[in-house]
């Protein structure tokens, strides 16, 4: 082991080596050990993140799906002034939101 102090990577940011060069060994083993702990929560949340696009992707759209409509819409009916309509709908949040898609004819 060299009695050298050593050379931060190019890296890191100049106002975090100095934050650093301030702090105990004791608290540098503690930051060490949280940055470590950080680093694989949020490689963990971006593997998640991507196995989720992957997901979305690999679910079926119907081909009359406009690309504005989640895939997870359903498509309903609704009646407005005796004719009947089809809407595609899906929940954001607290809201439900619908989009047109056309009238349902009168064969079905």
């Amino acid at each position: 082991m060299s009695f050298e102090k050593p050379s931060p990577d190019q890296d890191i940011p100049t106002r975090i080596v100095e934050a650093l060069d301030g702090l105990s060994s004791e608290t540098l083993r503690h930051v060490a050990q949280y940055a470590e702990q950080l680093a694989e929560h949020r490689e963990r949340e971006q593997r998640l993140r991507e196995k989720q696009d992957t997901d979305q992707d690999a679910v079926d759209r119907p081909d009359d799906m406009p690309e504005d409509v989640p895939s997870k819409a359903s498509l309903t009916v609704k009646e407005i002034n005796d004719n009947r309509y089809y809407y595609w709908q899906w929940r954001e949040g607290d809201q439900i939101k619908s989009k047109y898609k056309g009238p349902v004819n009168k064969s079905e």
